[in-house]
């Protein structure tokens, strides 16, 4: 049986409920997955102070993979400040349709958004200019677009599919237009896959018109945000998306890798067992693709949704089981595949 050790970043309200389904999942698989756990809760944070992200960046730097939960943003962002020293540069959020899941969207939606994660209109807060106007710097750097581009590619060919490349190329000429040369670049290396590149807005009417037409997209910083969110609320739910966050070295190989659920905290209904763990197991599912175990990664994601489309699913939508109820559903049909394989 194959051992892994992943860290485990803790947080606040529904995290501790997500990190529980997530260990039961991993229990149920033929796998030996140890979390060493690091505590990024509000109360931890207030009380350790800064120096516990330095904790955090020693064991992130052994171990190279992490689990994070949702973390409550008071006096810093801990999201912030974990993609600052991790140098983070790209961020890769799957989205996909669920069977089983009311939306006002009657398509099918199966994309992976691949994101700069640097750089764009977040790097600078701008400043005044007297009291009637106000001015930003836009930042795109070739070494992050070049690490994205790379990334989508490579992920296209894992996938057999097509590569699209969006940004506001005709009117930010120099900024995105350094970021589209990157792309273009990485697409010459590789002659095989279908590569086209489309602007931003003309992307988001097409992806509603025609989405069959878009598989891996790669964009610059805030073209992804929006876009990756756009895309969950067409699937139903900003709680059906995983995140990944992925560093490189030197080399352009990949040096730490983050994965969480893309939703928050939800203090609100913390500690009741109705959480919906959807995006948490499809993160740890994301996470055994990156550890190289890609069949049980998509055994997970295919359980997942054949358990939602079947109706055992949580009441958030539109299920009549709690967090616990949910997890074991998914464990027993992973289980279900592995005994017959």
């Amino acid at each position: 049986m194959k051992n892994f050790t992943v860290l485990e970043l803790a947080g606040d309200g529904i995290s501790g409920e997500l990190a529980a389904s997530v260990h039961t999942l991993a229990a149920a698989l033929p796998l030996d997955v140890h979390f060493s756990k690091i505590d990024l809760s509000l109360a931890n944070r207030e009380e350790v102070g800064m120096k516990l992200y330095d904790g955090v960046m020693e064991r992130f730097s052994e171990l190279r993979v992490a689990m994070k939960y949702p973390t409550a943003t008071e006096a810093e962002s801990p999201n912030r400040i974990l993609r600052d020293r991790c140098d983070f540069q790209v961020i890769h959020r799957p989205v996909m349709t669920f069977d089983g899941v009311q939306t006002n969207f009657t398509q099918k939606l199966d994309i992976d958004v691949v994101r700069v994660a640097t750089g764009g209109t977040y790097m600078d807060r701008g400043r005044r200019i007297g009291s009637e106007s106000a001015v930003s710097l836009r930042v795109i750097e070739r070494g992050p677009s070049m690490h994205a581009a790379h990334f989508a590619f490579d992920l296209a060919s894992d996938l057999g599919t097509n590569v699209v490349s969006t940004s506001k190329y005709t009117i930010q000429k120099e900024a995105d237009g350094l970021f589209e040369e990157c792309v273009q670049e990485v697409a010459d290396m590789h002659p095989t896959t279908r590569y086209r590149r489309e602007l931003f807005d003309a992307l988001l009417a097409g992806m509603i018109l025609n989405p069959d037409r878009y598989r891996v997209v790669v964009c610059p910083n805030e073209y992804g945000d929006f876009l990756s969110d756009m895309a969950c609320g067409l699937i139903g739910s900003i709680g059906l998306g995983d995140s990944a966050s992925y560093s490189f070295d030197k080399n352009g190989d990949i040096r730490m890798a983050m994965f969480d659920p893309s939703g928050g905290s939800a203090p609100d209904i913390a500690g009741k067992n109705i959480c919906n763990p959807t995006a948490a197991l499809l993160a740890f599912s994301s996470l055994l693709r990156h550890l190289g175990e890609g069949e049980l990664a998509k055994l997970v994601r295919s359980s997942i949704k054949t358990c939602i489309a079947t109706d055992r699913k949580t009441r958030d939508i539109g299920g009549g089981l709690d967090t616990d109820e949910f997890t074991q559903a998914v464990c027993d049909e992973v289980c279900s595949h592995l005994t017959t394989a």
